[in-house]
């Protein structure tokens, strides 16, 4: 078993690091502020080839695969959380989930544009009342003519008012729970289609959230992923494959703490000499340097069996359960760590802590998680 990476890989990583640090961290608070989608430094992801990692050339991309994925994200989110959410949803919900699961003529319309960065996808699944329980989703589809009619709305979806390209989740009979759901794709334009933005978030405030609508929006037939009544599977097995990037972005987020909070340590003085000094600090850093160790073994495992072609639907759903769980451990240590100032937006650290806390909820709750890896404990054990 690997634990190093091999130089291609540190190249990437270093260099995305390298590029976060320079173009995305000096921003980051002012574009937290303005709550405003970050259409330059999505340009400029673009330019580096960011917006197509991990799907081949073919389409656009620039090859890889899930790790290199996960190892985007994590040093993005360790500059500026928010963008990574920009990113990861354009591209591994959207563009890698069309990439695996559409057929190949929605593959070459659809996956290139994104993974250049000329359009921005998005994944609308969740409902007011359809997150957890996503065979609840009350959507509707139904088939005409040549193409279907949708009618309803989704609500939390990450870029949502920006985006060009939607997969979208309907059910055609509601009585049939998850097997009566099919999934679409959807282009901005189509009429009966809209998007209102959704403001006032707690956390990842310059990536975009909005709500979607649907009033008897008329989408062709080509645009049906998949067969009919296949939807639930697919939008499963795209979060599946997104699960460890997610983790990724939490390891991001708890890596940036821990960042700050070695700078913090070392300037801030009590009694006389650095806090750093202290023995009591010290455990805490120990602690969550260990925390991130283990998240971050969790998370390339994860993404790794993936790119093996192994089983990995535990190993992804342990990653992000872990992973997310020690962001909000690891930041809130470290804003502890800086006492009174950290409670003000004049540190990093309070925008962290603030953005550390989704990473719990999305793409499947924390409780979920623990559903999901318990399930396959079980099954192993017959």
């Amino acid at each position: 078993m690997e634990f190093t990476l091999n130089e291609e890989q540190q190249i990437l990583k270093r260099t995305v690091h390298d590029f976060a640090v320079k173009e995305l961290e000096p921003g980051a608070r002012e574009r937290d502020a303005r709550e405003e989608f970050p259409w330059e430094e999505f340009r400029r992801l673009s330019e580096l080839g960011l917006t197509g990692v991990g799907i081949p050339t073919e389409y656009g991309g620039s090859e890889g695969g899930l790790l290199n994925t996960a190892m985007v994200i994590e040093e993005i989110a360790r500059s500026d959380p928010s963008m990574s959410l920009v990113l990861l949803a354009s591209l591994s919900l959207t563009g890698v989930g069309i990439y695996k699961f559409g057929n190949e003529a929605q593959k070459r319309k659809y996956v290139p544009p994104i993974t250049k960065g000329k359009h921005v996808g998005a994944f609308g699944l969740t409902e007011s009342n359809a997150g957890s329980d996503a065979g609840a989703l009350t959507t509707s589809v139904v088939k005409k003519n040549n193409g279907y009619i949708l009618n309803g709305s989704k609500i939390f979806i990450t870029n949502g008012d920006v985006a060009d390209t939607v997969i979208v989740l309907a059910t055609a009979d509601r009585a049939l729970r998850t097997k009566g759901i099919s999934a679409f794709i959807v282009e901005k334009g189509t009429p009966g289609y809209s998007a209102k933005k959704q403001h006032e978030k707690m956390g990842m405030r310059a990536s975009s959230t909005a709500e979607l609508f649907f009033e008897d929006c008329k989408v062709p037939k080509e645009n049906l992923m998949g067969e009919e009544g296949q939807g639930f599977k697919i939008a499963m097995q795209i979060l599946d494959n997104s699960r460890p990037i997610i983790g990724a972005q939490a390891l991001g987020i708890a890596q940036g703490c821990l960042d700050i909070a070695l700078q913090q340590v070392k300037r801030r003085k009590a009694f006389g000499q650095a806090i750093a000094d202290f023995e009591g600090v010290q455990w805490m850093l120990a602690d969550m340097a260990t925390q991130i160790d283990a998240s971050r073994l969790l998370v390339y495992r994860a993404a790794s069996f993936r790119d093996q072609g192994l089983p990995f639907g535990k190993e992804a759903s342990m990653a992000k359960l872990f992973a997310s769980e020690t962001a909000m451990k690891v930041a809130s240590a470290a804003l502890q760590l800086h006492g009174g100032y950290g409670y003000f937006k004049e540190t990093p650290i309070e925008r962290f802590f603030r953005d550390a806390k989704v990473t719990e909820i999305y793409e499947g709750t924390s409780q979920i998680q623990r559903l999901v890896i318990a399930r396959h404990v079980l099954a192993e054990a017959n």
